[in-house]
């Protein structure tokens, strides 16, 4: 299978299908906690102890995962594949934006989460 990558979200589309993803997660530090010991407990390496969970998680019927869930915040809904989408007027300023632009948004808005996580001002 061959990929042409013309932007950064086809590069990380291509790692993606390779079976390899990094992510960041803001968990409670008291979760974090049971999972790690719960993972040594099942002599496991976190990533998969963590990964197994995932896999149990999203095994769980329909109805029980949605019965268990929060409401969904106002504008978001889950579409068919079970993928977020979020609904706006159509003078939204995102309605406006290129893809490139977007994508710079959300960038810069991880970036500022993560620094404010780690005690970090510009």
């Amino acid at each position: 299978m061959g990929f042409i990558i013309n932007s950064q979200l086809d590069g990380k589309l291509v790692c993606w299908l390779a079976g390899f993803v990094k992510t960041t997660l803001d968990l409670p530090d008291d979760l974090v906690q049971r999972i790690k010991i719960r993972a040594v407990q099942e002599r496991k390496p976190l990533k998969h102890f963590v990964a197994d969970l995932l896999v149990k998680g999203l095994a769980a019927p329909p109805a029980l995962a949605s019965a268990i869930s929060a409401p969904l915040p106002a504008g978001l809904e889950i579409n068919q594949r079970g993928f977020p989408v979020f609904r706006c007027g159509a003078d939204a300023p995102a309605s406006k934006m290129t893809i490139e632009e977007l994508l710079a948004l959300e960038q810069e808005s991880q970036l500022e989460e993560d620094l404010q996580r780690a005690g970090i001002s510009r």
